[in-house]
């Protein structure tokens, strides 16, 4: 069976400094018409950082459009055209100090393909060396240590609720095998 929808029009109804929003006209397989709004998102990457004693570092910061703190994996959004491990290795060391030596690329994951077209890169980062901390003149946040047993349980009961810090963690634990 075709699935395919192919757009027939499409008109930039905002466009801001990080997304740019479109209604779309597309034909359905069976030919009719349907609207779609789209939020083009250049894309973002995220850390899993661990230690050798096992330990990961999380952020704790504020998330305006759900008005609460996340503790979450340190990450970012990619520039549009951008390489995503250059900005992983960026995103670390920016937010937490960290640099590491080993590199492990888990994929990517959709964050919510039904609107957005954002992908996350996701990264596994080991032999870790503590520089210094220089975060963007916007960002504020908290650098926080937690064993990595402890993270997968946050994860499993609902503690932990952002998406690309979940999919990481269960990555991790499974590449891992931990």
């Amino acid at each position: 069976m075709e699935l395919t929808e192919k757009m027939v029009s499409s008109q930039t109804i905002f466009e801001g400094k990080i997304i740019k929003v479109m209604k779309d006209q597309a034909q359905l397989p069976d030919g009719s018409l349907a609207g779609r709004e789209v939020v083009a998102h250049p894309g973002g990457v995220c850390v899993l950082a661990l230690d050798k004693d096992r330990t990961v570092t999380l952020v704790k910061q504020f998330r305006y459009p759900i008005q609460q703190q996340l503790v979450e994996l340190p990450a970012g959004k990619l520039e549009y055209g951008e390489e995503h491990y250059p900005a992983a290795v960026r995103e670390l060391s920016e937010e937490t100090g960290l640099e590491a030596a080993e590199w492990t690329y888990l994929g990517y994951m959709l964050s919510s393909p039904g609107f957005c077209t954002e992908r996350i890169h996701m990264y596994l980062a080991r032999g870790l060396t503590r520089q210094k901390q220089h975060l963007d003149e916007d960002e504020f946040l908290d650098v926080l240590a937690v064993p990595f047993e402890k993270l997968v349980e946050q994860v499993m009961d609902g503690t932990i609720t952002d998406g690309k810090t979940v999919a990481a963690t269960l990555k991790t634990k499974v590449l891992l095998d931990l």
